[in-house]
């Protein structure tokens, strides 16, 4: 038999990388191990990935040499950063060239950068409506993924850019979950309007990737757009009516009102959604959900979902 692809997962205990290495871990007869890297192999989620069989090392997208050693003797790899971590522009760039180099010096064959699109390309800087951030940016962790794109590219890096989307699972601690309003009707209020919104679950990425990973070079310097389904905030706020046992109103904020909640980044999200609502159907329409369910035959819909995760949505 031959030797394993090595693909090294960065953010393995994360929502992303996780589901990438349980898919890898979950096909014990495919042509991948796994290789998890976090920024502490000691913790109880990187030893529960021990448990399952994965290598783990300890990884840091601000400490190149800590990457080249990950990515040595690695076929491939999924790439990802957490801008909530610092909510920095600068600091996303620098990690992103930083997986960038690495994946280059270490000879990669297939990298996957998990990235957004350019809300510029919408929503311009010139646009009076909502506020510059950052020095030049409109929704900053859409906007400097997508910059560094041109990084991947001019190194010559293989690699598929995979565009992702919001996640289910933001309704289970991000503070998008339904919250009760004066009279105790819980209300969904997200500034979505009566747009689409393209959501998929935080697992489904990385299971996506594996379908990528299989399909080989097939999808090397190919952009692949991803959501689990396309829904208003109607069929949102009726679903979570259906598994929550009780009647859920969508009640949306206007985007001002959003970005006058003051919690930090409400102004970034509140953009964020300005960018969902306005280029919906761009949005939406590069996203083809029969091209993700043939990547990911397990593709879960927003009601797979929150069959499956109901428990972990509050209720105020």
């Amino acid at each position: 038999m031959s030797e394993k692809k090595i693909i090294a997962v960065v953010g393995a205990t994360g929502a992303q990388g996780g589901g990438l290495v349980r898919a890898i871990l979950d096909d014990p007869d495919g042509d991948f191990a796994v290789r998890a890297l976090t920024r502490d192999a000691t913790s109880p989620a990187a030893q529960e990935l021990v448990k399952l069989g994965a290598e783990v090392m300890q990884a840091d997208n601000v400490d190149p040499e800590s990457l080249a050693a990950a990515f040595r003797g690695a076929y491939g790899a999924y790439l990802v950063t957490n801008f909530w971590a610092h909510m920095s522009v600068v600091r996303e760039r620098e990690e992103a060239a930083n997986l960038a180099r690495a994946a280059k010096e270490a000879g990669l064959r297939h990298v996957i950068w998990s990235t957004l699109e350019d809300t510029r390309d919408h929503l311009p800087v010139t646009d009076t409506r909502m506020p510059v951030l950052q020095g030049g940016y409109r929704v900053p962790h859409f906007d400097a993924k997508a910059e560094a794109d041109g990084v991947f590219t001019e190194l010559g890096v293989p690699t598929t850019f995979l565009r992702t989307t919001a996640y289910w699972d933001n309704l289970a601690g991000f503070g998008w979950e339904p919250v009760r309003d004066a009279d105790g009707t819980l209300v969904f209020n997200l500034p979505l309007g009566e747009a689409r919104l393209a959501g998929i679950a935080a697992e489904d990425i990385g299971r996506t990737a594996y379908g990528i990973l299989k399909a080989g070079d097939a999808y090397v310097g190919r952009t692949v757009h991803i959501a689990g389904e396309h829904l208003t905030g109607e069929e949102i706020a009726a679903a979570l009516g259906r598994v929550l046992g009780e009647p859920v109103a969508y009640r949306p904020l206007s985007h001002d009102a959003y970005r006058r909640l003051g919690f930090p980044g409400a102004d970034e999200l509140g953009n964020m959604f300005q960018y969902y609502t306005e280029a919906a159907d761009y949005f939406t329409g590069v996203r083809d959900l029969d091209e993700v369910r043939r990547l990911n035959p397990a593709l879960q819909t927003f009601e797979t979902w929150l069959a499956a995760n109901a428990d972990s949505i509050p209720r105020h």
